[in-house]
This record gives structure tokens, C-alpha cells and sequence, in this order.
């Protein structure tokens, strides 16, 4: 029983197994049959209207072209239907380039036996459309979704050519959505107009590839127009797509390294199918039209936007006589600018940036023998010719609006496709039906065009540079391919051969100039300041900078305001100066006066009036007043080490000796007429003149080698002395050396002028002690006054002040001991006589009877040689 029972339980699931077999199958079928329908349904009652261009070949290529620039809503909002409009003839025309690429290489039979052919549909501009365009296109097998639209064919079928690559789209945003796409199935896209540099990140997009550069490029070039042009305050017009934000991401990050500043940024829909598009586009307009501050508007936008924004600002009072910084969007699009309503003077100025251009005669004859009825599977193409117009005159718009930078780039992107074939197909047999798509063949191509060659790089590009054009109006058209510069990306230099003529400026603030530097508040923009001038010692040499540099102020100086720095001028005491020309001939009036007295002592050395000079001595002493006087030049002219050494050296030295000499002829005088026996026994033992005089010396050589030995004066610089100007000058650098030898000179004739003033009394003709007070008393006043005086003159006049001094000293001793005899010796010759002599002393000694007796022990004293002379003159026992 129970094995009857485990029978029947096995009997039933078997059935019912096989009912599930045959749901499943029905199901399976159903499913098949329910996907082809819904893909019917996408092909022939899609929301967008759309056409294709194809050509059989061996191998295909695919191409997205936005034919249309645009897409139309039709319908209510409960069923709303989208159809592409606005036929671009530049767009055409770029679709019938990859055309006429193909037939040449099939034509000229550079692959051999194998030919290309094409499929290329539309995007109108739209990344909803291209999507679906191309994923509709069954020959097109661009992914896994293709399979449900022709299972009528296997997709493994040998008989389909393969779809090896796609050429476009123009987008960046298109591109981004396409090669997602592509890349299910490793097809490489090679882009003719894609500068998004979002494109060039392998990781996200490895099949992606495109024969034009990146944004960044084409914004540093912009950058460079704007600082050719010194426009440092614009505007920015751009789109909310990939493209767009890229674009002015990198705008920012290059204007702010070349300080231009974004006045304002308006960022449109992508889509002219968003909702309020119109709203946004007429608030962009009135952005534009009143900031009237903002003559440069950069624009990033497409075509089409622009097309409705010059229709919007150009109504407005403000939005006239703009420059316009077109990208290459639409920097060669007519379609942007409705002439038969506005002219280009309404506009302005428009500058725009272009991909390298290629001139083809070969495609203009290609376009004057085109027929029409051989390419009745291109859609698009037989829809132009099919409008209204003649066939010629359809012909001559194809050649007019074909864009330059669009022959270079799809051809470009064509040859690189044929080499890569090349390499694969010709280096060893293959079979062109059973080849995969793959982008190493593309990467490792090399080709050449024009006669340059290409390949592309790490990141997929081919950076083949920029153009620089600007509008110009021509009577029946606007001329777009007026070149003005070229950007080479190696060297990433912009290079004008022509200049615009009458340019507006865009500046927030006037150029800061030379001498000037920018200041701006918190709040300001980078762009937006005042222009100070630069302080004192401070200048500024280039244009609107934002610091004023420092001078050197040790040799440099500025005004305030300067743009550069001038060297100070050296001061000295020069030899031109007229003051030192004034002490200088005195000096010299001094050395030869003290050669005239001299040689008048000299002459009359015999005489009493020299002899009770103390002739030996006096000599010595007129060799040091020369010696003084001397010592004057070295304290003038271009100060050196050795010279500033030199004079205070030779001052100390020959002023020592000067007042030494002093120093002994006062000791002499003062014993001839020292009467007490207790004073003179001390005089005459104290009394060594030519000891006295070494030894004096003595101490000023200790501290002049002193002096000279630890830290000896040297020529230095006082750099701050005054605006433009430095002082060279001799710094004594230890001062107590120098204060030392000034003070030990200052002893000795502290001493000269007691001795002196003790023997003020003695008779008239050898009476020198009140010459000699007289003498030190201006030697201590003109050195009491310079102290004071030294400490706080500067400039080059400090050594005069010395020299003044110097001068005043031994002018003094100079008159005072010399001047007088040198007037009697020479004008009172009846006063130089022993008897003249001799009575002076008689009516000196007759003044007091009892000096009489005391005067005979002194006659035998022969130290003292004025007491001798007086007595070998005055008669004995008189």
C-alpha cells in the first residue's frame, strides 16, 4: 500500500512538473513577444522624431550629430511629445565631412579590399534624444538592449557588420551619457567636439576618446585674452551640464591665480525643455544689461541659449555694445544672432575661442558635386534638399556654414580609425566581420593630417590647439573665421597677429600704476581697491601691485609715490666744498706764515730778541705748528682707513710736541727770574729740556699705538643721515683713546698756562708768560666749546669742526709767540739791542732794591740761559 501510494505521489508531481515546463514555455514566448512589441512601440511611436544616414560597408562607424539643435514640445502636459527642430545646415554639413572622409579612404582604397561604411543619426541636441536614438538604432548594436529589437537576427550573425566606432557627439554632456553606453560593449567614441576635461578621467570613461583638447586649455586661453585686453571684471554666462560646470570650475581657479574677478555668474538650464527656462534666461539678461560696470560677459552657453539670450539683452538699454568672450559652443555659430533684426554694432564686440581649423578645397568640390539622389539613405540630407530652394543654392549654404575647426577634428577622428584598421588589418589577415570593438588599436595609432603628425595621449586627447577669432560684419554675411591669435598647447602661449581696435575696459577699479600699490577692504573683492602710493623708500614697478618693495636703504632711497629706488648720494667733505676750500687756505696760510717767521728767525738767530726765545726750542716748535697745520688736509675728502688714522695721529703727535716746547720755554723763563734759592735749586734740578720733551712725547705715543693697536679709527657709514643721501665719515670707534689723547694735551697745557701765569710780571722784552697764557687760554676755550659742538653736528661737516678748532689753536700759539718778536725783529730793530735789553732789566730790578743782592748768584747758573744773556749785557758793579 504504501508503495502504491509513494507511486501515485510520484506520478502526480511528474505531471505537474511537465504543466510547469509548458507554462514556462508559453511564458518565455509571451515575454519575447511582449519585449519586441514594446521596442516597436519605442521605434515607430517614439517622443522624439528622428531620422539616420547610412552606407554599407564592411565595417561600420557610427556617428552622433546634432542635425537638429533643438527639441519642440508638442501636446498637453498629460501627454506631452517631444519632436527635434531647428535644422542646423553647420551641423549637416559637419555629418556629410565624416561622409565625404569615408568615401576618400574607401576611394583611394586605403584599406585594401576592406571598405567603411557609416550610420548616423541625430542628437538634436539633447541627451534624452541621443540616448534614444542610438539605442533604437538596431544596426547601430551599441548594447545588450539591442537585442530585443532584432531577434528576428541573431546578434552573432556574420552577415551584420560590426559597429567597431562612433564618431561625436559634440557635447560634452552627450558624450558623458553616450560612452556609459557605449562602453557596455567596448565600442570606443571618438569625440570632435567634447572639451569637458571630466572626459579625461580613464577610470569612468575608457572608451572615450576625442581628436580636440580639453576645457582647461580653452579656459587659460581665455584667461590670456582677458589679460591681454587688462580686463580683470566680467561676467559668465554658462550652462548647468557637464560642460558648463567644468568649464567655469577651472574659469575660477585660473582667474583667480591671474586675479580676475567674476562679477557675476548666471548658470542656465541644460535643457531648453526645463521648465521656467525663459524666466531664467530673461533674469540672465537683465544681470547682464545692468551691470553696466561689466563690459566683458564670458559664455559658455550653447547655441541655442545664446540664441534667446542676444534676442532678450539686446532689447534692454544696457545691453548694447557689450564684448561678448564666445567658447567654442557657438563662437562659429550664425544661428546665435538674428541679423535681420540685430546688426553686430548692436552686439559689440564678439571674441571667440575656436578648435584648430583645417581648409579642404577637396570637401568644397566634394560639396559642389554632390548629388542628392545618391544619398537617398540619408535622411537628413534629403530633407534639406527636399525644402524649399534651389539645389545650388542649398549647395552654397552647405559650403558657407561649414564650420573650419569641424573639418580638422572629424577628419582627424576618421584617420585615426583607418590607421588603427590599418595596423590590424594590414600587418595580418583578419576578418573584418569577425573584429571587436577596441580602443588599444585607437590609442597606439599614429596618423597624420596637413602634413603634422598625431597620436593620442595618456588621457585619450589629441591637443592640437586653439584659434582666436573675432566677428566681423561683411555686407551679405557675418565673417566667423577671421583669425586674430593662435594658443599653442606645448607652450601654452597665445600669440595675436592682429589686435582689436577701439576695445571697451572691464576693470572694478583703474589700473593701480607705477608708484602705486592696491589696498582693499575686507569686503572686497580681489579686483575691487584703492590705489595708495607707496611710502617713502618704498617704490612699486609694475602695474597694480599689491606691494610696494622695499629699498635698500643702506645706498637707495625713494620719494614717496616713486616706481623705483635711486642710489643716495655719498656726502663727504669734498675738495670742491667752499668751506673746506676756506679752512684749507688757511691751513696754507698757516704753513707758510710759519715758514716766514722761520726764516726771519733764521736770518736774525743772533739777535737778543731771538736768542731770549730760546732759539733751539723755538725751531722745534715752529716744526710742530707746521706739522699742526698739515694734519688740516687729511681730515677732508673721500674718507679711506688709513687717512682716518693718519689724522688724528698726526694732530696728537705734532700738537704734543708743540705744547711741550711751550712747556719747557716757560719753565726757562720763569727760572731767569726766580729769585728764591729754594724754588730755583728745584727748577734747576727739574729742569731737562730735552728730556722734558721726549718724555711728554712719550705719553702720547702710548695711547696713540694703544689706540691704533686695539681699535684704530676706520672709514664707515652713517646711512640714515638724511633722504637721499649717505655720509661717508671717519669713525674714531674707541672713544676713550681718542678722549685721552685730546685730555693728555689738555695737561700739559693746563701746565704751560700755570707757569705761564706765575711769570705774567717779568719785564716787557722777555715777558712771553702773558703771550703764553693768552695762547692757552684759547686753546682751552675754542676745546671747551668743541666737545659739546662734536657731539652734536653731524654730517660732513663733523671733521671742519675739528679742523676748525685745530686751526684756531695754532693760529693762537702761532700770534702769540712769534707774531710779536717777528714785529719787533723786523719793524722795532731798535728793541732788539743788548742795551735795549739791558735797560728793561735795570728798571725791572729797580723796582725793588732788594731783589738787587740776589741777583748775582743767578749769573753763574748756566741752565738758565735768559739770566745769562741779561747779565753778560748789563755792565758789572753797576
Amino acid at each position: 500500500m504504501i508503495a502504491l501510494s509513494f507511486a501515485n505521489v510520484l506520478g502526480t508531481w511528474t505531471q505537474l512538473g511537465q504543466t510547469l515546463l509548458l507554462v514556462i514555455k508559453k511564458m518565455t514566448t509571451f515575454l519575447r513577444y511582449s519585449f519586441f512589441v514594446v521596442f516597436l512601440f519605442q521605434c515607430f511611436f517614439s517622443t522624439y522624431w528622428t531620422m539616420e544616414a547610412k552606407a554599407p560597408g564592411d565595417i561600420i562607424i557610427g556617428g552622433i550629430f546634432p542635425i537638429h539643435e533643438s527639441v519642440q514640445e508638442h501636446g498637453s502636459d498629460s501627454n506631452t511629445t517631444w519632436t527635434c527642430n531647428r535644422l542646423s545646415i553647420g551641423r549637416l554639413s559637419q555629418s556629410m565631412i565624416m561622409v565625404y572622409a569615408i568615401e576618400e579612404v574607401n576611394k583611394k582604397r586605403e584599406l585594401g579590399n576592406i571598405t567603411l561604411g557609416y550610420h548616423i543619426v541625430d542628437s538634436c541636441g539633447e541627451v534624452s534624444a541621443a540616448l534614444e536614438n542610438t539605442s533604437s538604432r538596431c544596426d547601430f548594436r551599441l548594447s545588450s538592449l539591442n537585442v530585443l529589437c532584432f531577434r528576428a537576427g541573431d546578434i552573432n550573425d556574420p552577415a551584420l557588420p560590426p559597429v567597431l566606432a562612433v564618431i561625436g557627439g559634440y557635447y560634452s554632456e552627450i558624450c558623458v551619457s553616450v560612452t556609459r553606453q557605449l562602453n557596455l560593449d567596448n565600442i570606443p567614441e571618438i569625440s570632435y567636439g567634447a572639451t569637458s576635461g571630466l572626459l579625461s578621467d580613464k577610470n569612468k570613461f575608457p572608451s572615450f576618446m576625442r581628436t580636440v583638447p580639453e576645457d582647461d586649455y580653452q579656459v587659460q586661453v581665455i584667461i590670456q585674452i582677458l589679460k591681454h585686453y587688462n580686463w580683470n571684471w566680467v561676467g559668465v554666462l554658462t550652462t548647468d551640464g557637464e560642460y558648463g560646470r567644468y568649464a567655469i570650475e577651472r574659469l575660477q581657479v585660473h582667474a583667480d591665480k591671474a586675479g580676475i574677478c567674476l562679477a557675476f555668474v548666471c548658470i542656465l538650464p541644460e535643457s531648453l525643455k526645463a521648465k521656467r527656462i525663459m524666466h531664467t534666461i530673461e533674469g540672465a539678461a537683465n544681470k547682464i544689461a545692468q551691470s553696466n560696470e561689466v563690459s566683458v560677459i564670458i559664455s559658455f552657453a550653447k547655441q541655442n541659449h545664446m540664441m534667446y539670450i542676444f534676442d532678450q539683452v539686446l532689447q534692454k538699454p544696457g545691453g548694447k555694445g557689450k564684448v561678448w568672450v564666445a567658447s567654442d559652443n557657438w563662437s562659429q555659430s550664425t544661428n546665435v544672432l538674428n541679423t535681420s533684426r540685430w546688426k553686430l554694432d548692436d552686439v559689440g564686440t564678439v571674441i571667440g575661442v575656436t578648435l584648430k581649423s583645417s581648409k579642404s578645397p577637396d570637401y568644397t568640390r566634394f560639396l559642389k558635386n554632390l548629388k542628392p539622389e545618391e544619398y537617398k539613405n540619408n535622411g537628413f540630407l534629403t530633407d534639406f534638399f527636399n525644402s524649399s530652394g534651389t539645389e545650388a543654392f542649398k549647395k552654397e549654404q552647405l559650403i558657407d556654414m561649414t564650420y573650419p575647426y569641424g573639418l580638422f577634428s572629424i577628419q582627424l577622428a576618421v584617420k585615426a580609425i583607418t590607421q588603427a584598421l590599418k595596423d590590424v588589418c594590414i600587418k595580418k589577415e583578419c576578418n573584418p566581420k569577425m573584429l571587436k570593438p577596441s580602443e588599444d588599436a585607437l590609442r597606439a595609432a599614429k596618423f597624420s593630417m596637413d602634413g603634422n603628425d598625431y597620436s593620442f595621449d595618456e588621457y585619450g586627447d589629441i591637443n592640437s590647439g586653439y584659434e582666436v577669432i573675432v566677428w566681423r560684419d561683411q555686407r551679405s554675411s557675418m565673417d566667423m573665421n577671421n583669425i586674430i591669435g593662435y594658443f599653442d598647447i606645448q607652450t601654452q602661449k597665445l600669440i595675436f597677429n592682429t589686435h582689436v581696435k577701439d576695445i571697451l575696459t572691464s576693470r572694478c577699479s583703474e589700473p593701480c600704476f607705477h608708484g602705486t600699490r592696491r589696498k582693499r577692504e575686507d569686503s572686497q573683492p580681489v579686483c575691487c581697491y584703492q590705489c595708495v602710493p607707496c611710502p617713502a623708500n618704498h617704490f612699486s614697478n609694475k602695474t597694480d601691485s599689491d606691494d610696494c618693495y622695499k629699498c635698500n636703504n643702506a645706498t637707495e632711497y625713494s620719494m614717496e609715490g616713486s616706481d623705483k629706488c635711486f642710489l643716495k648720494k655719498v656726502i663727504f667733505l669734498r675738495w670742491e666744498n667752499m668751506y673746506h676750500i676756506v679752512l684749507l687756505s688757511f691751513a696754507a696760510l698757516g704753513a707758510l706764515l710759519i715758514i716766514i717767521v722761520g726764516i726771519i728767525f733764521l736770518a736774525h738767530w743772533n739777535t737778543p730778541m731771538v736768542r731770549s726765545s730760546v732759539g733751539p726750542i723755538s725751531v722745534l716748535l715752529l716744526l710742530s705748528l707746521f706739522c699742526t697745520f698739515g694734519a688740516i688736509p687729511f681730515f677732508g675728502g673721500n674718507p679711506s682707513g688709513w687717512q682716518c688714522q693718519a689724522r688724528q695721529v698726526i694732530f696728537g703727535l705734532s700738537f704734543t710736541l708743540c705744547v711741550s716746547c711751550i712747556l719747557v720755554k716757560s719753565f726757562k723763563i720763569l727760572m731767569a727770574f726766580e729769585f728764591d734759592p729754594v724754588v730755583q735749586s728745584t727748577l734747576e734740578k727739574l729742569y731737562k729740556p730735552y728730556l722734558i720733551i721726549p718724555i711728554c712725547m712719550l705719553g702720547q705715543v702710548v695711547i696713540c699705538t694703544v689706540w691704533l693697536a686695539v681699535t684704530p679709527p676706520k672709514d664707515t657709514w652713517n646711512n640714515y643721515i638724511a633722504d637721499g643721501e649717505r655720509l661717508k665719515y671717519c669713525d674714531e670707534r674707541l672713544f676713550p683713546a681718542f678722549g685721552a689723547m685730546l685730555a693728555y694735551i689738555g695737561l700739559l697745557a693746563i701746565i704751560c698756562f700755570c707757569v705761564a701765569f706765575k711769570g705774567r710780571k717779568l719785564p716787557g722784552n722777555y715777558n712771553e708768560a702773558k703771550f703764553i697764557t693768552f695762547a692757552m687760554l684759547i686753546y682751552f676755550i675754542s676745546w671747551i666749546i668743541f666737545g659739546p659742538v662734536y657731539v652734536t653736528v653731524t654730517g660732513q661737516y663733523l671733521p671742519a669742526v675739528e679742523m676748525v678748532v685745530i686751526l684756531i689753536s695754532a693760529y693762537g700759539i702761532l700770534f702769540c709767540h712769534f707774531f710779536t718778536k717777528c714785529y719787533i725783529i723786523l719793524f722795532r730793530k731798535e728793541k732788539n739791542t743788548k742795551e735795549s735789553f739791558n735797560e728793561m732789566i735795570r728798571r725791572y730790578t729797580m723796582k725793588d732794591d732788594s731783589l738787587s743782592h740776589c741777583l748775582r748768584p743767578i749769573m753763574h747758573s748756566t741752565y738758565f740761559g735768559i739770566a745769562t744773556v741779561i747779565f753778560r749785557l748789563l755792565p758789572c758793579g753797576r
